[in-house]
């Protein structure tokens, strides 16, 4: 079963997510995963969506998911975004 990343993003400091993205895409990709959406909010159909930007990834499964989240690599881009904004993660095992 493929495992899911939901992740809202807020950004505050725009210039500086350059280098979060410098390393986290080759994370995400050295873990098998890939991306399948990346960009600002779109439009609110229901509820409450204050955030700035959307990510979508995909791994083969949600086990892969949390080695990605927990790798090294990974762990390096979180640093480089510290200050740049707040991320909010959720992994989800689902087809």
């Amino acid at each position: 079963m493929a495992g899911t990343v939901v992740v809202r993003v807020d950004v505050t400091v725009s210039g500086k997510l350059k280098d979060y993205r410098a390393l986290a895409v080759p994370s995400v990709e050295n873990y098998g995963g890939r991306i399948l959406l990346r960009g600002v909010a779109g439009e609110t159909l229901e509820g409450s969506w204050d955030f700035t930007r959307v990510v979508e990834l995909e791994f083969e499964s949600l086990q892969r998911t949390k080695e990605w989240y927990n790798s090294p690599e990974y762990r390096e881009a979180i640093a480089a975004r510290a200050g740049a904004a707040t991320f909010h993660m959720l992994a989800v095992a689902g087809v």
